[in-house]
């Protein structure tokens, strides 16, 4: 049962599927790396960094993350919904599992980072790739249908804009040709502006 503060979130996101907080990552991450599913720590991990929408997550290839053997520190891609580039983030933690995936997995720098399991020539479907998010929010307890792959899209950026409270960094990092499309993706309200305003000490 979903608790008040959870059901308050719900309401600010308006009907948006919930951002995860760091403690529910740090859990979740346990959870694979207990039960060894290093292509699923590796997909999480770049989906956070990332901030990219599902269907660009899946599509990524290991030359968009490595240079030579070496795994990037910063990746690039072209979105494929609005046809514009995006650059992220590869974290030391997303460097480590995408390093230990890849080697258990013996990845080409042409072969799709995340392969279907039933066609290696294929990558990892949208579909299945929600249903893992969904398993993974299971594993620590928390409700499924709260949570889809926008939650860990919108994880990192709500950090940063509850933080920081700049628009203009979420706007970049997730890639929104429109300030306004920002804004209604993390369900800013005029309450957090005056709120941040009120804060502020002239």
């Amino acid at each position: 049962m979903l608790n008040p503060s959870t059901t308050h979130l719900q309401q600010h996101f308006r009907g948006a599927k919930l951002p995860l907080k760091p403690m529910h990552i740090s859990g979740m991450r346990v959870r694979l790396q207990v039960e060894r599913r290093w292509r699923d720590l590796a997909l999480l991990d770049v989906a956070i960094d990332s901030k990219l929408r599902g269907c660009d997550v899946v599509t990524l290839r290991s030359s968009d993350v490595l240079v030579g053997a070496v795994v990037r520190k910063r990746g690039m891609v072209i979105q494929q919904k609005t046809g514009r580039p995006v650059q992220f983030e590869i974290t030391d933690q997303a460097r480590q599992s995408i390093s230990r995936w890849l080697e258990q997995r013996r990845a080409g720098s042409k072969d799709w980072l995340f392969p279907s399991r039933m066609n290696r020539e294929c990558h990892l479907s949208a579909r299945q790739y929600a249903r893992l998010v969904k398993q993974w929010v299971k594993l620590i307890g928390l409700e499924p249908s709260a949570y889809a792959t926008h939650s860990l899209r919108r994880t990192k950026v709500s950090l940063l804009y509850r933080k920081t409270g700049n628009l203009r960094a979420c706007q970049l990092l997730l890639g929104d040709t429109k300030l306004e499309s920002t804004v209604r993706y993390l369900g800013v309200e005029l309450d957090d502006a005056l709120e941040m305003s009120a804060a502020l000490e002239i």
